[in-house]
């Protein structure tokens, strides 16, 4: 699916390549059609606004996002396990579904990093790619409220994902992780309180609060092969859009 490889680009960090890439990356979510409508064209003036804008302003702006507060991290175990000890048992059951799908990450982000997801997501066949963005749709439903509470143009991505996910939304869910105190990115105090390390919890009681099962064990099942689906076979042959050293190859 290569909308989900092209929202994988637009949400990693900004670079020269990906403002070049703009058009190509447009076209092709034009050419699959899965996005239409205000999503399409919300996502489009994103690229756009990639595109146009100051790249050291645009990289500033991406790390006021993502790399300083804690409520939108672009690492899905920080919304479910948070420094928890389960945490580092999820990547691990996270990097042998991508290795069991033959591929193997060359990057030194954490196998939940979202654009290393997606990019990841993008090579199996689209039942199987949506079976995988459906898993954690509740953590891009509350990444979408918000950047919109930002008046972020990164929500397009999120509300994209969410439309392509297919997933029914728990109210409760969502608003056990919309509950997580979200602070202003120049409260420099509160930010600092956020990122001190939690207590550590073991077990289920990691999780709860999410009102559901680890994301990690719903993750383990796509693993396993869908029925009819060849595990050895790759579905997409290589990465049209490569970001940030993010790309993926093949295993072997």
């Amino acid at each position: 699916m290569k909308t989900l490889r092209v929202l994988s680009a637009v949400l990693d960090y900004p670079t020269a390549d990906l403002q070049a890439a703009a058009p190509e990356l447009k076209a092709a979510v034009a050419a699959e059609g899965l996005l239409e409508g205000r999503g399409r064209a919300a996502l489009d003036r994103l690229i756009d606004e990639i595109a146009a804008g100051d790249l050291y302003d645009l990289q500033e702006r991406w790390l006021l996002l993502f790399d300083r507060m804690k409520t939108l991290s672009l690492h899905l175990f920080e919304h479910v396990h948070g420094e928890s000890r389960d945490r580092g048992q999820a990547m691990v059951d996270l990097k042998s579904v991508y290795e069991r799908g033959g591929f193997v990450p060359v990057t030194r982000e954490l196998p939940d990093y979202i654009p290393m997801f997606l990019e990841y997501a993008s090579t199996r066949p689209p039942q199987e790619a949506i079976a995988l963005v459906s898993e954690p749709a509740h953590i891009f439903a509350a990444l979408r409220e918000r950047l919109a509470k930002r008046k972020s143009a990164y929500e397009a991505v999120m509300a994209a994902l969410v439309a392509l996910s297919r997933a029914r939304l728990d109210a409760e869910t969502l608003a056990a992780l919309l509950a997580e105190p979200d602070h202003d990115p120049d409260d420099l105090e509160a930010l600092d309180a956020a990122w001190q390390d939690e207590e550590v919890t073991f077990g289920p009681a990691a999780t709860e609060a999410c009102g559901r099962d680890s994301l990690a064990a719903r993750l383990r099942q796509n693993a396993r092969p869908a029925p009819g689906v060849d595990v050895g076979r790759a579905a997409g042959a290589g990465t049209e859009f490569t970001h940030s050293g993010h790309a993926l190859r093949r295993g072997g």
